[in-house]
């Protein structure tokens, strides 16, 4: 599987925006652009995946959908962040599995 930084990296090349154009187009919180070696160190998964706020505007720059890079930060949208019992979790990972075309655990062979 890809790790955050390929995804990212990859979206922004397909793009034709450079690392040093996504990064001054990117505002932290308090409105300063973020660094290029920072973005380079997410890039190559020297860091983290950042935070939400981060990961929004890198796919509306990038133009792909927040989830996929959600999905390659192992975290949740803030949409789907939610208290929610077994049954619901289970449906929405059968759910999860057969979309991507994977057998639940236990019937892999």
């Amino acid at each position: 599987m890809k790790t955050f930084g390929q995804v990212l990296r990859e979206a922004r090349k397909k793009a034709g925006i450079t690392q040093r154009e996504l990064a001054a187009r990117l505002k932290r919180e308090d409105g300063r652009p973020v660094d290029p070696p920072y973005l380079n160190a997410v890039e190559h998964d020297h860091r983290y995946p950042p935070e939400d706020y981060l990961i929004e505007q890198m796919a509306k720059i990038v133009g792909i959908s927040p989830d996929v890079l959600y999905f390659h930060a192992n975290r949740q949208p803030p949409d789907v962040k939610t208290e929610a019992d077994q049954e619901r979790l289970e449906a929405a990972y059968r759910v999860f599995r057969k979309a991507l075309g994977v057998k639940p655990p236990g019937k892999r062979k």
